[in-house]
C-alpha cells in the first residue's frame, strides 16, 4: 500500500514539479525553495521504488 502511495506521488511529482537536472542546476547556487523540492522528489522517489 505504502509503495503505492509513493509511486501515485512520484507520477505527480513528475509532472507538476521542475526537473532541476535537466536545467543543470548548481546545487550551491540553489534556493531553499529549490533545494525542499529536490529534497522531496527524493524522498518520494526512494519511498516508491523502496
Amino acid at each position: 500500500m505504502k509503495r503505492l502511495i509513493f509511486s501515485f506521488l512520484a507520477r505527480l511529482n513528475k509532472l507538476f514539479l521542475p526537473s532541476y537536472s535537466k536545467k543543470h542546476l548548481d546545487l550551491s547556487m540553489a534556493t531553499k525553495l529549490q533545494l525542499a523540492i529536490i529534497g522531496w522528489r527524493y524522498f518520494v522517489t526512494t519511498n516508491s521504488l523502496a
